[in-house]
């Protein structure tokens, strides 16, 4: 019997950088359908929803793969049309692919929001460890670090884009490292497996990865 999942990312579908991978973890019965809150939009229309001072900030990339920088305020109801359209389409259950913390959307199905999911398993193993976090953008250093506090016994916060070269990603586990995590958590939907075998193996310490973690959640829903 198929299930259908619906994913809604905050950037353009299709993601073919992140649901391949995802897939891979689902059962092969599981269809998926895709959306996006920018989808339809030009690059210049995009650039006219960058976050000002004191916005929630989201990284997130074009379908050709160009990063893009959105203020929340900006996309949120353009998300709930397309929870909306994923619903009358069929899905079943609807995945958030983006780990920003988001409101309470209008839905009749399951909404999964990565970022509880994320949390609260790296907050069930760092507590007393000191706790490594790699996030997409330096803008969002103060929101992360908020996120974060107090799940273990000491943050270090690193910004580096997924969407970059892998050479930054490096450089930042190497940080993390001479920091001294003892865990780290790879806190953005787009950090991809390859990524987080860089970082594990650059570390030496348990890794744990956005993208897997939500969807083995999935796989237990569907």
């Amino acid at each position: 019997m198929k299930r259908v999942l619906g994913t809604v990312t905050i950037g353009q579908s299709p993601r073919v950088d992140l649901i391949p991978e995802m897939k891979q973890l689902l059962d092969e019965d599981v269809v998926i359908i895709e959306a996006g809150a920018l989808d339809g939009l030009t690059l210049a229309e995009v650039k006219k929803l960058y976050p000002e001072p004191g916005d929630y900030v989201l990284i997130t990339r074009m379908a050709d793969g160009t990063p893009v920088k959105i203020a929340e305020k900006h996309i949120l109801p353009r998300m709930q049309q397309q929870i909306t359209n994923l619903v009358e389409k069929g899905a079943e259950v609807i995945a958030l692919v983006c780990t920003g913390e988001f409101p309470d959307f209008d839905c009749p199905r399951l909404v999964v929001k990565p970022q509880k999911v994320l949390f609260n398993a790296a907050a069930s193993v760092a507590a007393g460890l000191k706790l490594g976090v790699l996030i997409p953008d330096a803008d969002q250093i103060p929101q992360f670090s908020e996120r974060w506090a107090g799940v273990g016994a000491d943050l270090q916060v690193e910004p580096v884009t997924p969407y970059g070269p892998v050479e930054a990603i490096h450089e930042a586990a190497k940080s993390l490292r001479d920091w001294g995590a003892q865990v780290v958590v790879m806190d953005c939907i787009g950090y991809t497996l390859a990524m987080k075998q860089s970082v594990k193996e650059i570390t030496g310490v348990p890794v744990i990865l956005a993208r897997s973690v939500v969807a083995r959640m999935l796989a237990e829903l569907l």
